[in-house]
């Protein structure tokens, strides 16, 4: 009886330590996983990408046309439904050339093959994207393509309006979010600019788990380090809001004297410390958060208020738009956000409509999360559910526009040149024609308005050109067949700016055959007559290159009055 009784107790003891143990387990997974079934992603996914749309077409109007200044409610348009068919904003097409090159290669893809495929891009371009691409089209691989030696918008908010993507397919993965900064980020942006863009994509990364907006800006936060000017301001907002709840134009002007007023906060200012023209990441940001912090969870007035904030007033509310209405999800949306959508609308320069969009990025979600640890299961009802691990954030390292750590001084190869067909630069077809027909132009920057000048320093019918970049030239190039037998000369008229130098460099099939400054020093009254010898290449075809090519990045236009081959 005894024995019998104490088997008995080691039984239950047996078994009650079991269930604690499958219990703790249990609360041990749930304390680093999370659960979200997938047909809950997909409708916040495509609520996200609503709220989107939803923004950048109400705010669009608005654009940049109140700067340092509060936009009056009364010129803020009213919501119609068909304005949510955004089909050709910069702020939604151009994360999708990502999410396309994310779809062909996998999460693993390369930031070089990211950078080929952006370079490929046809859609117009401003700022660090446009700069970006142009340095990636000019040679300079990633993520020199984005660093402040080469792309002096770097600061500016371009990865901060097209982080969307990189949130909406990391739901609860912060470090996703970040990586895919990193990765595509790059291409652009660098320190604060690309922190705008991780910040945002760690904000819809937590969107989906939770609906308390202080928490979700603080989630974002988490994913930018502490010492960047960027937190900083993120927190003043935050500060700012919890002193003044119910005011949001008090905070809007302690913003303005801080991230608009104060030079030390716009070291990297494109339009300059002083410019009332502000696209700076930061205080962008902090418009977004304005709206969503003020707009207490109502769609309509978190969209209006990021605008209100004026600046980049489409981009801010398209970014606060779409983490709120992920919160939300696509089947609790008003009509009045989705009634009018037109599901096969494509977005420029893209394969997607809205139903392939969303499904690229549900087949994308699912590498993330079995990527990040996580896992598929079924449901006993058979739906499949995400499982999620819970992620401590690791922002990435902390560097500053205006005193950047030094390039990689990456370049792409030959074979990688070979898959960008893009030309580098601004258009100057219509330009060189009118100077020399046949001759063509690439790689040509927008600095000092290159084109094609009635009169320039004495002379009339001027092309002028600049480099693309500090160590990128403009080139000028044709194919042509040398005579045998015949002197034939290729004869130059260039000049220069009066403010700087230029090198002049001639190359026949990639041999260099010539290199002369030219400047005031070289030059009589601003310009100087070349001539190149081209006999000894007589009957071949050569590629003749003439590159402006930059000395120290000070006004070092060139100009051109004559191109011609003579041959006697």
């Amino acid at each position: 009886m005894v024995k019998s009784m104490s088997k008995t107790l080691l039984m239950a003891s047996f078994t009650l330590c079991l269930v604690l143990s499958v219990g703790c387990q249990k609360r041990a997974e749930a304390a680093n996983f999370r659960r979200l079934p997938v047909e809950d992603y997909v409708d916040k996914m495509k609520a996200g990408w609503i709220g989107q749309m939803a923004g950048v077409g109400w705010g669009g109007p608005t654009e940049f046309k109140w700067k340092g200044e509060i936009i009056p409610e009364d010129k803020i348009p009213q919501w119609k439904p068909e304005m949510i068919n955004q089909f050709h904003q910069d702020d939604i097409y151009v994360e999708m050339t990502f999410l396309r090159t994310l779809e062909l290669y996998g999460m693993d893809v390369s930031i070089r093959q990211a950078g080929i495929d952006f370079a490929n891009s046809g859609y117009p371009l401003w700022h660090a994207n446009r700069a970006g691409r142009d340095n990636l089209r000019g040679g300079i691989a990633p993520p020199d393509s984005g660093h402040p030696q080469f792309n002096k918008h770097a600061d500016d908010i371009d990865y901060q309006i097209e982080a969307d993507y990189a949130g909406l397919i990391a739901p609860g993965l912060p470090n996703v979010a970040i990586e895919l900064g990193e990765k595509f980020g790059r291409l652009m942006n660098y320190g604060d600019g690309l922190y705008g863009g991780q910040f945002v994509g760690g904000m819809y990364a937590e969107a989906f788990f939770e609906t308390d907006i202080v928490k979700i800006i603080e989630a974002g936060l988490k994913c930018v380090p502490e010492g960047s000017q960027y937190y900083e301001c993120i927190k003043d907002v935050l500060t700012w809001y919890r002193q003044y709840p119910d005011d949001w134009q008090q905070t809007w002007k302690l913003i303005e004297a801080k991230y608009q007023d104060n030079t030390d906060y716009r070291k990297f200012s494109c339009g300059g410390p002083t410019s009332d023209f502000n696209i700076d990441a930061k205080i962008n940001g902090a418009y977004i958060v304005m709206g969503m912090l003020y707009g207490e969870g109502d769609l309509d007035k978190t969209i209006v208020i990021s605008t209100r904030c004026g600046q980049d007033s489409d981009c801010n509310p398209a970014n606060s738009g779409g983490i709120l209405f992920t919160t939300i999800g696509f089947k609790n949306l008003p009509d009045r956000f989705t009634s009018a959508l037109n599901p096969e609308g494509k977005f420029s320069h893209t394969p997607y409509n809205f139903p392939t969009l969303t499904k690229v990025c549900e087949k994308l979600v699912r590498q993330a999360v079995t990527r990040a640890g996580g896992r598929i299961e079924t449901d006993a009802n058979g739906k499949e559910v995400f499982v999620i691990p819970v992620q401590e954030p690791k922002p990435t390292a902390l560097e500053q526009c205006w005193e950047p750590g030094p390039p990689d001084n990456t370049r792409f190869s030959d074979e990688e040149m070979e898959k960008i067909t893009a030309v580098a630069g601004r258009d100057m077809s219509k330009a060189i024609a009118k100077l020399a027909p046949g001759w063509k132009v690439s790689k040509c920057g927008d600095d000092m308005s290159p084109g094609f000048k009635a009169e320039l320093r004495g002379r009339k019918n001027v092309l002028m050109t600049h480099p693309l970049n500090p160590t990128t030239g403009c080139v000028i190039s044709r194919k042509v067949d040398i005579p045998r037998g015949k002197k034939t000369l290729l004869r130059l008229t260039v000049g220069n700016d009066e403010r700087g130098d230029w090198d002049l460099i001639v190359k026949a099939n990639g041999r260099q055959l010539l290199q002369k400054t030219i400047g005031e020093d070289t030059t009589e009254d601003g310009w100087m007559d070349v001539e190149v010898d081209l006999s000894r290449l007589g009957g071949r075809n050569v590629k003749l290159e003439l590159i402006n090519q930059p000395t120290e990045w000070q006004f070092e236009a060139a100009h051109w009055a004559e191109i011609s081959i003579v041959s006697e």
